[in-house]
Parts: structure tokens; C-alpha cells; sequence
């Protein structure tokens, strides 16, 4: 029997409430990006998972400090500042236009200003946030199961990047994917990424794979992958990679990503969720580093 809680995803039912979310989320993820300096491989621009949802962390605002936070289980979107302002609004029957202008208010509001580019990031069909009104689905029991789905992610994401001393990141949710992810990485530098990612400046895609990385996470699906799931691959891939041997089986090797792929399903279904995706995640990176002649015995504990 499954005793860990992993709610079951259903990416049909889902995609138009994840589409949505997606789309906020790069809203305030660009008003993050407009108030820090640059960090490499964009590690300034991510969220954080919350127990109640997605944050941006701590934002300087020339006399005071903000955060932004999701959160999923009252379904509204808050701000609180370091002088004990709060503000928030709910997230139900929002189109991204309205988001866009609530949170623009509520932000000069506070005194705190900001321009973004307002055109989307890594996705097709782009819409100025100020007038998408197309992408307006919230549907709450959704927005809760993903949210678990990653606060389960998140552990067993912090327990793996625990073993690994080399230069890592942290746990962290990058909103132009809308995936969760933890990277690892050899200290060597990378040939140059020949870029082309749909919707994102090759300077910022050659930035974050500038040197050889070893890479894992999780998204709720998109068109390319029609379901939850977990994805591992390595920067520059080397030959025998693909054809690794990994655990459990019923993960496979995705020729058009060039990633190693395990259902969401696989893992909630199964009698130990965590240790699933933990084996998933430690035999694809041992195949990634192997592969690649990494040294793994000044790397990992």
C-alpha cells in the first residue's frame, strides 16, 4: 500500500488550470528578474515551493523588501514587505490581463514599481500579459494537487542534492519551463550551446549550460509529453548515455528531448513513491557522470 500521500495528476484535466498558472507565474518571475543582479545559469529568476504554495524568496526594493507568494491552499496571490504591508487577491475567475493589473496595483500601491518585457518566455503563441484574456482557467483542487505533487518532489529533490558536494543548485521552479529542477554539476566548462530555445535569447540558454551539467526535475506535462513527469538528461550528452541502464524500468530515454523520462504515474502509484524517484534520479545521474568521466570521488560524498 502507497502510505505517502502523491495525489494523483491528470495533465488533460490540468492543462488549462497549469497554463494559466504558468503564465502568472512569469509575470511575477519577471518582476523578480527586474530587481536582482544577474546570477549564473538565471538562478536569481526561479521560485521556491512553500508549504502553501510558490515564492519568489526575498526582493529588494530600493527602502524596503518584498516577497511574492502563490498560495494554493486559500487560492490567492500575496505580498508582504519588510514594513508589515500585506496585500493579496484571490486567484479564482482571473484571466492573466486581470492578474497582470491586480498585482500591478497592488505593487505601485506599496510604492514599489517595475517594467517587464510583458511577452511570455519558451512558449508558442505568445500573448501580451496586459491583454490575455484567453488564458483565465483556475480550477482550485487542481492548483492543490500540483502543489503536493511538488512539495513531494521538493523533498526527495533536496535528499539527492544532498549527496553531491561539487557546485549545485539549489531546489528551485523555473517558470519559462514550469518545471521543478535541481542541477549538478563536473566544474568543467561546456562547448557552447548552439541555443535555439523557443522564445528565450541564446545568450541566457549558453549562460545556464556555459559548463557540463548533470540535470533533473519535474513538470506537470506539456504538448510534446501529455503527462506528469519526472526527466533526467546531461550537458553535453556523451555517448552511451541513452542506452544506460537506469531504474525502475518503465523509465525510458526520449529521443526528441534527449532526456531520460519517468511517468509521475509510475512513481504514485507504486508502493514507495520516494525511493521510486530516488532510484530514478541517482541511476541516471551515476549513467550521466559516468559516461562522462566525471570525478566523482571529489564530487559526492
Amino acid at each position: 500500500m502507497n502510505i505517502e500521500n502523491w495525489p494523483e495528476l491528470n495533465f488533460k484535466q490540468g492543462k488549462e488550470t497549469y497554463d494559466t498558472i504558468h503564465l502568472w507565474t512569469q509575470i511575477v518571475g519577471k518582476i523578480k528578474i527586474s530587481k536582482l543582479p544577474w546570477i549564473n545559469h538565471s538562478w536569481h529568476v526561479t521560485l521556491f515551493v512553500t508549504p502553501i504554495g510558490l515564492s519568489t524568496g526575498d526582493i529588494r526594493d530600493v527602502d524596503k523588501h518584498f516577497q511574492i507568494e502563490f498560495n494554493f491552499i486559500n487560492h490567492q496571490l500575496q505580498i508582504i514587505t519588510s514594513s508589515g504591508e500585506i496585500r493579496k487577491f484571490g486567484l479564482k475567475e482571473l484571466s492573466v490581463a486581470s492578474f497582470y493589473e491586480k498585482i500591478k496595483t497592488e505593487l505601485n500601491d506599496l510604492g514599489i514599481d517595475f517594467k517587464i518585457n510583458p511577452l511570455p518566455n519558451e512558449i508558442e503563441n505568445r500573448i501580451s500579459f496586459n491583454k490575455d484574456e484567453k488564458h483565465c482557467t483556475y480550477i482550485p483542487y487542481i492548483a492543490t494537487k500540483l502543489h503536493s505533487a511538488l512539495l513531494n518532489s521538493n523533498e526527495v529533490f533536496n535528499l539527492f542534492r544532498s549527496e553531491f558536494i561539487g557546485k549545485c543548485s539549489q531546489v528551485h521552479f523555473f517558470w519559462g519551463s514550469f518545471d521543478l529542477a535541481v542541477s549538478r554539476f563536473s566544474g568543467r566548462k561546456a562547448p557552447m550551446h548552439p541555443g535555439g530555445v523557443l522564445n528565450l535569447p541564446d545568450w541566457i540558454v549558453r549562460d545556464a549550460y556555459s559548463h557540463e551539467v548533470s540535470s533533473c526535475g519535474f513538470w506537470p506535462g506539456n504538448e510534446a509529453i501529455p503527462f506528469a513527469a519526472f526527466y533526467s538528461y546531461i550537458y553535453p550528452e556523451p555517448p552511451g548515455f541513452k542506452t544506460a541502464s537506469i531504474k525502475p524500468e518503465s523509465a525510458w530515454y526520449h529521443i526528441e528531448s534527449g532526456e531520460f523520462i519517468l511517468p509521475y504515474s509510475i512513481v504514485q502509484q507504486s508502493a514507495n513513491p520516494s525511493g521510486v524517484l530516488l532510484d530514478f534520479l541517482t541511476t541516471t545521474y551515476c549513467a550521466a557522470a559516468d559516461f562522462a568521466n566525471w570525478d566523482r570521488l571529489s564530487l559526492e560524498k
